[in-house]
């Protein structure tokens, strides 16, 4: 067998005769334990110490639709994938306004708090995109006026490729790779729609950033150096996101991947990038002084 790379992480045929001694020896714990398992063997953690067991499942998923190795089925088939959001009713009063007449902004991060619902059910019912159960390390934000929400900002993992943010870093494939865990994207952003106040989304943007750096270390103990977001053409025109000093590098190509293949969507999206720190391009590229 010609070596493998699979989640970034060379298969030969040596570590294929390991692999499936480790899953013969746990084979009747099942899939979620084989993968942890693997983990602690090689070793293979996140930044913050976590076992990369997912990744592990997909590399373990990987092999065995290949014919590559013998897998075990799975213990527990979920009826329905997608995650049910409960719909939760706020308050939709008309709220427009000069934003110096609209109680003070401040924004809350809810992930893990009883606020989480909510955050769920907002982007769920009004968020254009919708809701999407998020994998990998991520935050969620909610906006307040006063009491009363009026926005909702989320954060997930960065997208794998884009060439425009390679560039202007000046990202090997190599490098980006390794470090690509230190640049967060801004997966959602939902202003209430019957909130309407100039300047609120790029006055929540601005807060949010001012945070989000302390709050990743505090969760997930490394730092961020980054953020990236990517605007559709045809729906906005990133107005806040210039407001708050993020850098266009480019647009993307209109395509997305699917397994091994690359699918053309002609969705084209502005690419914004923030740094959030002054030596971002050395630290990303590990460049020393």
């Amino acid at each position: 067998m010609e070596s493998l790379i699979i989640r970034n992480r060379k298969i030969t045929d040596q570590d294929l005769i390991f692999i499936q001694s480790v899953v013969h020896e746990h084979w009747d714990k099942g899939r979620t334990h084989i993968s942890k398992i693997l983990c602690q063997k090689w070793n293979w953690v996140q930044p913050n110490g976590s076992l990369k067991d997912m990744a592990c499942r997909e590399l373990l998923l990987t092999l065995h639709r290949k014919g590559l190795l013998d897998y075990p089925p799975p213990k527990y088939i979920p009826r329905n994938k997608k995650r049910v959001v409960n719909n939760i009713e706020v308050d939709t009063t008309p709220i427009s306004c000069n934003i110096s007449d609209l109680e003070p902004v401040q924004v809350k991060m809810v992930r893990h708090t009883d606020l989480e619902p909510l955050y769920d059910s907002l982007i769920d019912q009004y968020h254009y995109l919708g809701y999407v159960q998020i994998v990998g390390n991520h935050l969620k934000y909610m906006a307040f006026a006063g009491n009363t929400p009026v926005a909702c900002i989320g954060w997930g993992s960065a997208a794998w490729a884009v060439q425009s943010r390679e560039e202007f870093i000046g990202w090997t494939k190599p490098v980006k790779n390794k470090n690509l865990h230190f640049v967060m994207n801004n997966t959602r952003f939902l202003v209430l729609p019957w909130v309407t106040v100039k300047c609120l989304a790029s006055k929540v943007l601005s807060l949010n950033i001012k945070r989000i750096s302390s709050d990743w270390i505090k969760i997930y103990h490394y730092p961020l150096y980054m953020l990236e977001t990517f605007v559709e053409q045809n729906r906005f025109v990133g107005t806040c996101y210039k407001a708050s000093n993020w850098i266009r590098v480019g647009e993307t190509k209109g395509t997305s991947k699917k397994g091994h293949k690359h699918l053309r969507h002609g969705k084209i999206k502005d690419v914004y990038l923030y740094p959030l720190n002054k030596n971002f391009k050395r630290l990303l590229r590990n460049d020393t002084v």
